[in-house]
């Protein structure tokens, strides 16, 4: 029996109706962008195995400080103990986030930091007596799959089965251009209106809404309308984070800084699920106390894991390099190429590229179905062509990783330019 075959026996996979999908390809290997399939026909991975993956597939520096790792410590408990990885990550990490950013809480993966986030916004105003129950989201926002993330996400298929269910969350527009004022004026009436905890926002870029990008001014005068209203602020920053938007993360672009962050994905290089919510001292100490009920009642088994802590450990190494931070402008100005090329194609409606994601809307009669004929017929040509991407609707986003190749990279743009010919 094929890979595929024994697969399809028993694994149930994420985000598929398994009676109409097509079977799912058997990868055997990868190196750098690329990847390899049980039959040995060659992928270009053109979005990071869903944008966790810059540094390339089997990378040796990182799979050196892991397989170190193991034979040091593996794992411990991090309830009542602690390891000099964890110590040192927390150290990194907080020399390039943001200065408010004081206190590191590890969990396993991008829905874990948001429901961590979440869960000390709602707390902290309880620890002060203060009950304070809604949380402020973006339309068409995605912040993972875990209740409270769900809750704060606004695509509605992949919640509507839950409705009833949720904390209370009210929605603002996202203040694209010409929508800025609207944006603001609705967050306005929600913190008059309600006792709002947390406003909870992807910053510059809503990444399963299809890449949509809004300007950082405007993200300041959100952030500062909630600060005089003392409303905790929540950026997930799970797929921006570690040089997507060609810093090292987005609220770098941004003036006015969060309470709040969380991080995950490309944290570990790809390797090893791991995630990470970093906090303010303010928040920290409301937590702070004598009453035990006060503390933060929250875990996970593999919480702060040394081996994941070793991976990030190397992965920030990584990032930091002149050959890396190259690799970013690299893959940004291909992109940028790429952009002024295609923009005024028939078939395209919009393109949009921050560092290095680039996106492109594809003109049709109507709304475009997230998992629709479309988007099937797209995803389908791409594969056959040996590119991985994943298009939502009639967006279609490359996020690859920044090793990729300058031939590599247009290779993928040459598939895309093909498939606007068969739409």
């Amino acid at each position: 029996m094929t890979l595929t075959e024994r697969d399809q026996k028993h694994l149930w996979h994420p985000y598929t109706q398994h009676k109409t999908a097509a079977v799912p390809i058997a990868i055997k290997r990868g190196k750098g962008a690329l990847l390899w399939d049980e039959n040995n026909k060659e992928y270009i991975d053109a979005i990071a195995s869903w944008w966790v993956n810059p540094y390339g597939h089997s990378n040796t520096f990182i799979a050196d400080a892991i397989y170190k790792q193991l034979t040091t410590l593996e794992h411990v408990l991090f309830g009542g103990f602690t390891h000099e990885p964890a110590i040192i990550l927390g150290e990194k990490l907080l020399e390039i986030l943001p200065k408010n950013q004081q206190k590191v809480f590890f969990s396993d993966n991008g829905s874990t930091a948001v429901e961590v986030g979440i869960k000390v916004a709602l707390q902290y105003f309880f620890n002060k007596g203060e009950q304070r129950t809604t949380i402020v989201a973006f339309e068409n926002a995605f912040h993972g799959d875990t209740f409270a993330a769900m809750a704060a996400s606004g695509i509605s298929f992949y919640t509507q089965a839950f409705e009833g269910m949720f904390i209370d969350v009210v929605r603002i527009p996202v203040p694209i251009p010409g929508k800025e004022e609207e944006s603001y004026q609705a967050l306005r009436e929600h913190l008059k209106n309600n006792k709002c905890a947390a406003f909870i926002f992807e910053p510059l870029v809503q990444g399963a809404a299809g890449m949509v990008m809004y300007e950082p001014e405007t993200l300041d005068v959100l952030l500062q309308i909630c600060n005089e209203s003392q409303v905790l602020t929540i950026a997930d920053e799970v797929m921006t984070g570690f040089g997507k938007t060609g810093k090292n993360f987005a609220m770098d672009y941004v003036v006015t800084k969060p309470d709040i962050m969380c991080l995950s994905k490309a944290l570990t290089g790809g390797t090893i699920p791991m995630a990470i919510t970093t906090f303010t001292q303010d928040i920290f100490e409301a937590f702070y106390d004598d009453d035990i009920n006060k503390a933060l009642f929250h875990g996970h088994t593999f919480t702060a894991n040394p081996t994941g802590c070793a991976a990030a450990l190397a992965s920030l190494e990584l990032l930091n390099t002149p050959e890396m931070q190259a690799n970013l402008v690299r893959v940004n100005q291909n992109h940028l190429d790429f952009q002024s090329k295609i923009k005024r194609h028939s078939k395209v409606t919009t393109t949009r590229v921050l560092g290095t994601i680039f996106a492109l809307e594809i003109k049709t009669e109507g709304e475009a179905s997230y998992y629709g004929s479309l988007r099937n017929k797209l995803y389908d040509f791409f594969i056959e062509n040996g590119v991985i991407l994943r298009p939502v609707g009639n967006i279609v986003y490359i996020l690859p990783p920044y090793i990729i190749t300058d031939d590599q990279l247009q290779k993928i743009y040459q598939v895309v330019e093909e498939v606007l010919e068969i739409v």
